[in-house]
């Protein structure tokens, strides 16, 4: 067994506590705007501008809708506890990639941003910005596993972890945290060998949709619909649409494909 006793939160700064799954979710941030400003600088056709313009419009939409699939799971519990409605103190990981999207694709209808270009562009390095952010996940407690007497099992000693204290369960965060690096390694190695634009994201949610659903089958959380969690239920929503625009549109270019 393996023991995390690490205190998830970071600093305090008078009455306020920081827990070190909000740094990395920050961090989490600046590693996808790093990530395309070397997009940039190794020529991709978008400008600083327009990428700033793009953060501010995919940041908070990706929260909004993080919090508000969040408040859903929750739903009987927020009802009982209004005052809870209003922060972050809950947020999905779902919420932020498909909020964040519906934002960008809103912001190219009425512009001429080529929305599946920069999505292709986008996608391994949301799967860096993913991997941090379970790193703060790791360290908080949350999002854990099912109880498990594997050798590799966590225990969560520190009182202030989310999850069941002096309990074996599974990692869940880092088997996500490896599936996470091994996909960039994938969608790294596909760039560019797609058609049309677009196609490299919607791979990489059909890959991130197949992963939660099993997922779900090993991590502690509430059912949803039928059984299942909500990531699972939007899992398989995110597969009903991407696989099929998958395989009427997509298709494999020689080479390098693209310039």
């Amino acid at each position: 067994m393996i023991t995390i006793g690490v205190n998830p939160i970071a600093f305090t700064i008078g009455e306020i506590s920081v827990r070190w799954y909000g740094v990395m979710i920050a961090l989490a941030v600046v590693v996808l705007i790093l990530w395309m400003v070397w997009q940039i600088r190794r020529g991709a056709d978008i400008s600083y501008d327009r990428l700033l313009t793009v953060a501010l419009i995919a940041i908070p939409s990706g929260i909004i809708i993080s919090r508000l699939l969040h408040i859903i799971d929750l739903w009987g519990f927020y009802m009982a506890n209004p005052g809870l409605l209003w922060g972050f103190g809950g947020l999905t990981i779902w919420g932020a990639i498909l909020g964040a999207t519906l934002g960008i694709w809103i912001y190219s209808r009425f512009s001429d941003f080529k929305f599946g270009y920069f999505m292709d562009l986008v996608a391994p390095g949301v799967l860096l910005a993913q991997t941090v952010g379970r790193v703060g996940c790791t360290i908080n407690g949350c999002c854990y596993g099912k109880a498990s007497s594997l050798p590799w099992s966590v225990v969560y000693t520190h009182p202030d972890s989310y999850a069941p204290l002096g309990i074996a369960v599974h990692p869940t965060q880092p088997y996500e945290i490896i599936f996470l690096l091994i996909v960039f390694g994938v969608l790294f190695w596909l760039r560019r060998r797609f058609q049309p634009e677009g196609s490299l994201f919607l791979i990489y949610l059909s890959m991130y949709s197949i992963w939660r659903l099993g997922l779900g089958f090993l991590r502690d959380g509430t059912d949803f619909l039928f059984g299942l969690q909500q990531a699972q239920v939007v899992g398989i929503v995110v597969l009903l649409i991407v696989i099929p625009m998958l395989v009427i549109k997509t298709r494999w270019v020689k080479g390098e494909g693209r310039a």
